[in-house]
């Protein structure tokens, strides 16, 4: 018997590959002939970079790179196994991570990091490239990440604009004869899972301001700043510009969206599907009895686009069974049973705090697996 094993983390407890080898563990007491193959899954934020590495045995850059605030931060990405592809994670280079509480200003922070992560892969030659956007500490439109690249961003004095946000309130040209020629020849594919379009009562400042630290007042400054920069980008592209700063996805990570649909001419699409495809999932499980999934929490929010739903629709597609073991279920988790898993269950058994769960959380879900694994076994006796 075959069983893949593909859950994503379980947030702030265990990684994606840590849930993999306990479900494993607790499984094989009942099925200790099984082949198990464990693919631990992410949907292009946390855990990507380590999901993508395991499952095409790819390897890991580190880089020194200029973080949010303009200090160097250590970051790292990862090249596919077939030297092909990068998969950059921005939260990486510019992810609130490295943005003390206290010091969290959205007006400031860049993306540069970022691009320094593009940059050096293509370098390396690599000419596919998927960019995950979640987690920044950014509403500087891309506008960082696109300087890291050549592109001059200039005042009407023509200097360059300081980096962040708000100074692009000040933009008036935008030279790109130092953009990075290979920019041309790469295909670009961006996780994203918002739908936050660039500016307005849904876009970037707005929305994701007050978390990187905005008050109501620097959030409408940020707003303004991006309207003003998508207005010199439609005259710089001559491209219609509305209908880009309105597309879905076009505010993700602070608008780096827009930028990644304009100048890096990229293609947003559902993080785990990006991963999934990349993995080439559907041939691992091909010839599967079993396949098992979870996260974390499962609950409505899973249905979009979360790593169990992208896992259970290839495995229907192949009639192989999905059972889905999670952290918690949250309101709604039966909803997920429309989209393919056939078993749902929580590693929970009794009330408990949310230390005290992340506490117990490898006992616990290791019992829960075999517990699954020996319902299965009673089953076959009927």
């Amino acid at each position: 018997m075959k069983i893949v094993i593909a859950p994503d983390s379980y947030k702030e407890s265990l990684s994606a590959l840590e849930v993999a080898q306990l479900i494993q563990k607790g499984f094989s007491l009942h099925y200790p002939m099984a082949e198990y193959h464990l693919v631990p899954i992410a949907d292009g934020g946390e855990g990507t970079i380590d999901a993508v590495i395991r499952a095409t045995q790819g390897q890991r850059v580190m880089l020194s790179v200029m973080g949010p605030l303009g200090q160097p931060v250590e970051a790292s990405y990862a090249i596919t196994g077939d030297g092909k592809s990068a998969v950059i994670e921005m939260a990486e280079a510019s992810g609130l991570a490295h943005v003390p509480l206290a010091q969290r200003d959205p007006r400031i922070t860049t993306s540069f990091g970022t691009g320094e992560l593009i940059k050096d892969a293509l370098a390396r030659g690599i000419r596919h490239i998927i960019l995950g956007l979640g987690g920044s500490a950014t509403n500087d439109g891309g506008a960082g990440m696109l300087a890291a690249l050549g592109l001059q961003l200039l005042d009407a004095k023509g200097n360059l604009l300081p980096l962040g946000g708000l100074s692009l309130k000040e933009l008036a040209f935008i030279d790109s004869r130092y953009f990075d020629p290979a920019i041309k020849e790469c295909h670009f594919e961006v996780a994203c899972d918002v739908d936050t379009v660039l500016i307005g009562e849904q876009g970037a400042s707005a929305i994701f301001g007050p978390q990187k630290g905005a008050t109501v007042e620097m959030a409408t400054q940020l707003d303004n700043a991006l309207a003003h920069y998508a207005k010199i980008v439609a005259q710089t592209l001559a491209c219609d510009v509305q209908a880009i700063q309105n597309h879905a996805g076009s505010g993700a990570a602070g608008g780096m969206g827009f930028a990644a649909l304009t100048f890096l001419q990229g293609r947003l699409r559902p993080g785990i599907t990006l991963i999934l495809d990349l993995i080439n999932f559907a041939a691992l499980i091909a010839d599967a009895d079993l396949v098992i999934t979870g996260e974390g929490k499962i609950d409505r929010q899973t249905l979009h686009g979360k790593a169990p739903i992208g896992v259970a629709r290839i495995a229907k597609a192949h009639n192989i069974p999905v059972i889905a073991i999670a952290g918690s279920l949250g309101d709604g988790a039966h909803l997920v049973k429309e989209a393919g898993v056939d078993a749902l269950v929580s590693i929970l058994n009794s009330p408990c705090t949310l230390e005290e769960a992340y506490l117990e959380s490898r006992k616990n879900l290791e019992q829960t697996a075999e517990n699954v694994a020996a319902i299965l076994k009673v089953g076959k006796m009927l």
